[in-house]
């Protein structure tokens, strides 16, 4: 599985959830990748540890390779899981933006793509949101688990949209890969 961490604050959480997917999945390989905004918020250190494979940043090499990420990143895991997915990071999928290794990856996977939106007071009926959403629920290998209404730390209210429990998001995930079996 590709784990891609995006810059949401609730990548913080992220070291609990992988700790939990390793206990309850423990011969699940799990590859990280975090935009430049989650490693605010969590270190690649961190997550090459939880993981135990390096963790990498959604960032083209500096020098010339002879494997491209994107390509690996698109063709090597059976699912990939975004996990929080911040507004920017969704838009930029919806557009068909791939300007980062993670992004145009995910443009061109054909593995099931699971999507956990992480949003910021009033984004959950936000036209931006509403409308990248319906974009991507169009997609035939992409699910996107509804956030949950959270905390949000700016405010002090609970009028943040927070991304669902990681249990929701791969089973929404297990259902699609289900239906792709079946047809």
């Amino acid at each position: 599985m590709l784990l891609v961490v995006s810059g949401a604050l609730s990548a913080a959480f992220i070291p609990g959830w992988l700790t939990w997917l390793r206990t309850g999945y423990p011969d699940l390989v799990i590859k990280p990748v975090a935009t430049r905004s989650a490693q605010r918020f969590v270190t690649l250190d961190a997550l090459s540890t939880i993981c135990g494979h390096q963790a990498m940043s959604d960032e083209w090499p500096e020098h010339v390779a002879a494997s491209a990420p994107h390509v690996e990143w698109s063709n090597w895991p059976d699912s990939i899981l975004v996990y929080p997915a911040c507004l920017n990071f969704l838009a930029r999928l919806a557009l068909g933006i791939g300007d980062t290794p993670a992004l145009l990856a995910l443009q061109c996977t054909p593995a099931p793509v699971a999507l956990a939106p992480s949003l910021p007071p009033h984004g959950l009926n936000s036209p931006a949101y509403l409308s990248h959403r319906d974009a991507l629920e169009r997609r035939p290998n992409v699910v996107i688990a509804p956030p949950k209404p959270g905390l949000s730390i700016s405010t002090g209210k609970l009028d943040a949209s927070v991304a669902a429990p990681m249990s929701l998001l791969l089973s929404l995930l297990e259902s699609r890969r289900n239906y792709e079996i079946s047809q």
